[in-house]
């Protein structure tokens, strides 16, 4: 394919349909948007980060790997928890708006993270401990399943053609920015209180953080306007609607699926797994890893809107085959290369090198996601694809630590993140805009 690929301007019927926004009010909206998603993410980040210090305190056995595995099970939980949130909010938000709906999922969110912040350890509660905080990761899994997709979608849509990839891709940056963000805090936290403070009760504070500017972001949100594409659209789906069209869309389902999956596991594994897997397996300081992930975090929200913009230049097969076909040759010998010697240069070579290609896949692949997806159904339909895939990528430092445990590689997770590059390099080959008078092209 040569050129940008041929994706129509969204409307509600699929027909061309210019953004009404000036530039600034685009790119004021951009910001509005990118700032919630972000903080969602950021909460996502700091249990992430802290998962060895949280399961201490709420799942005590002794065993440090057994803590750790429990920590980041119960991290894997939420996202059990997304392809119902992305059904069910999905078709409300389809029904009441994008702007509603981004309201509703930040809500739900900062319920869930006051939960984490807020509940004593297991030596002061016992088993409701553990069990308040599964809740409140459920509650964000719920939330977070239709975070992603609903301001994908609305970015989307306010976007033009020839900018559709740069401006949503803004999305994607703004999860890097919540790993910036977390990585800092914990940074700043660790070399104020002390590894020993931040073990100890230190890790609530990134999270009462997150919960302190939830109300300016909720009014920053309740600015936003709702886009002409959902308003020029008369009847919207209802829920029997929605699961009937996903229903027959199923292969193109699928295809999502894929796609979004190489997206997940190198995002968790590059960002919520870097801290975990430079203290616990590679033996290094925490303040080390945390930097590391630090700077993967700076470089892949300056390069995703670069890629984003790339790909409204040259297509966005072009990138998504490029990276995943990188991924793949290249995941192993670099891994490999690391656990050998295991140092801070080379912990940072191999991050920012996989980081370039994550950057590079997904400067492409949401923006594609939103044009594959049909249109009267498109927030559900993408929230549910990639909540599916979310399921596979978010239980990655689970997967991870498990595949080093079991086969005593530390270079395994590099096998992780080749599966997920083929998953997402088949759905490449396949995968087409959608169109209304064919529903899926090979």
């Amino acid at each position: 394919m040569t050129g940008a690929d041929p994706t129509p301007e969204f409307s509600a019927s699929g027909k061309e349909a210019g953004s009404s926004l000036t530039q600034p009010s685009l790119m004021r909206a951009v910001s509005q948007v990118a700032s919630g998603n972000m903080l969602e993410m950021y909460d996502f980040m700091v249990f992430g980060y802290y998962a060895a210090d949280i399961g201490r305190a709420f799942f005590p056995s002794g065993n440090a790997q057994a803590e750790l595995m429990l920590s980041f099970a119960t991290f894997g939980a939420g996202f059990l928890m997304r392809p119902l949130g992305a059904l069910v909010l999905g078709a409300y938000i389809d029904r009441i708006g994008r702007r509603q709906g981004l309201i509703l999922t930040l809500a739900l969110m900062a319920v869930g993270t006051i939960t984490l912040a807020l509940t004593p350890g297991y030596d002061r509660i016992g088993i409701f401990a553990p069990l308040l905080v599964l809740c409140g990761r459920l509650i964000q899994g719920f939330s977070a399943g239709v975070e992603v997709g609903s301001s994908s979608v609305y970015l989307s849509e306010i976007a033009t053609e020839k900018n559709r990839g740069f401006v949503v891709a803004f999305q994607s940056a703004s999860i890097q920015l919540a790993v910036v963000v977390a990585a800092a805090v914990g940074f700043a936290l660790t070399s104020w209180l002390g590894t020993q403070i931040m073990s100890d009760w230190g890790w609530r504070l990134p999270l009462l953080f997150g919960c302190l500017i939830v109300p300016v972001l909720l009014f920053l949100r309740r600015n936003l306007q709702e886009t002409a594409a959902f308003e020029a659209e008369k009847n919207h789906p209802d829920l029997r609607e929605v699961f009937q069209t996903l229903r027959a869309h199923w292969q193109l389902g699928g295809i999502a699926v894929s796609t979004a999956v190489m997206s997940t596991v190198s995002f968790y594994v590059l960002t919520a797994y870097t801290p975990a897997f430079g203290t616990r397996i590679l033996h290094m300081g925490r303040l080390d890893s945390l930097f590391v992930t630090l700077c993967v975090g700076v470089l892949n929200c300056l390069l995703v809107p670069f890629f984003g913009a790339l790909s409204d230049r040259i297509g966005r097969k072009a990138l998504l085959k490029g990276a995943t076909l990188l991924a793949v040759c290249s995941a192993y010998p670099l891994m490999h290369w690391l656990v050998a010697a295991p140092d801070m240069a080379r912990l940072m070579t191999v991050e920012l090198a996989l980081a370039v290609l994550y950057s590079a896949y997904n400067g492409a692949a949401i923006a594609w996601l939103t044009e594959i997806v049909p249109p009267r159904i498109r927030t559900t339909g993408f929230s549910f694809a990639y909540s599916l895939a979310t399921c596979i990528g978010g239980f990655s430092p689970t997967i991870c630590t498990w595949l080093i445990e079991m086969t005593g590689n530390r270079a395994m997770p590099a096998l992780w993140l080749s599966l997920a590059a083929i998953c997402g390099l088949g759905a490449a080959f396949i995968a087409r805009p959608y169109r209304e008078d064919a529903d899926l092209r090979a």
